[in-house]
């Protein structure tokens, strides 16, 4: 594929969906130089819908999550209260590996082949299932990582609510609850309505279940049918589907059972797959 000139917008890898602060990010894009493939690593491997926003949180007076909150409240990425709120209290820095620039706006890996996703995704998907996360209600972090987005849904639902991560991978199960450890949802781990369980997140996690949210943090593709099961009438679901390409399923579970499915973006994650095929780098 051909670098792009140096007249191209950063846009260009941008998904066909209309964001209202795209028209501020082009005033600002056209001063950098745009992007190829290769220096705009999201698009390939990470979980971004918008491979650009690394560029413009580059991490230049982004150095703690307040900063960070304020960044993508600034570009629109952000417009609830209580999202903000959230990923300002839960220090995304204690949740990435040691040196990494914790409030760049990108993907990075977490080892074992896995990834924890670029702090819009967290918005994003945290603001489509804000909902749904209300105090008292059951969440379930699919592909859980590093723990970061149970944090957030644990201090979402609180102490009357349930909070469950599922990863298959156990050595990230491991880190993943000391890192939650360090964090305010802390006494939610030991009071045991927060907890992080080593299994197959495409059966989900039955114990807690039904869920008014389900996060899925890899791409599907199709949707699970122990999840759809295990999802609430009322409840919603985000997951990204397809397999090179990809788009953000919003699954809605109406209190008849049945699903609206709608598109929210187009996305890039890894395979939802089994551990196995992950070791092996799918």
């Amino acid at each position: 594929m051909s670098t792009p000139s140096t007249t191209t917008h950063l846009l260009t890898f941008a998904p066909t969906r209309s964001f209202s602060h795209l028209h501020r990010l082009r005033r600002t894009v056209s001063l950098l130089r745009p992007p190829t493939l290769s220096s705009c690593p999201n698009f390939l491997t990470g979980n971004s819908h918008f491979c650009g926003m690394a560029w413009l949180l580059s991490g230049r007076g982004i150095r703690d999550s307040k900063a960070m909150v304020e960044g993508l409240q600034g570009y629109g990425v952000i417009s609830s209260k209580k999202v903000a709120e959230v990923m300002g209290t839960i220090d995304r820095a204690l949740f990435v590996p040691d040196g990494s620039p914790a409030y760049v706006d990108s993907p990075m890996s977490i080892g074992y082949n896995a990834t924890i996703s670029a702090p819009h995704m967290h918005a994003t998907c945290l603001q489509l299932l804000e909902k749904n996360l209300q105090p008292g209600m059951h969440a379930l972090d699919v592909g859980s990582g590093t723990g970061y987005l149970t944090a957030c849904f644990a201090l979402m639902v609180g102490p009357k609510g349930r909070a469950v991560g599922i990863e298959h991978i156990p050595e990230l199960v491991s880190s993943s609850i000391e890192n939650i450890q360090k964090t305010a949802v802390a006494p939610l781990l030991k009071e045991g309505s927060l907890s992080v369980h080593v299994g197959d997140g495409r059966l989900g996690w039955p114990e807690f279940a039904p869920y008014d949210a389900i996060h899925v943090g890899a791409a599907a593709p199709e949707i699970p049918q122990p999840l759809i099961d295990q999802l609430k009438p009322g409840g919603r679901m985000v997951i990204p589907v397809g397999n090179l390409y990809q788009d953000l399923k919003v699954v809605d579970k109406n209190m008849d059972g049945s699903l609206s499915i709608r598109t929210e973006t187009s996305v890039r994650y890894v395979p939802l797959t089994s551990r196995e095929a992950q070791l092996r780098g799918y």
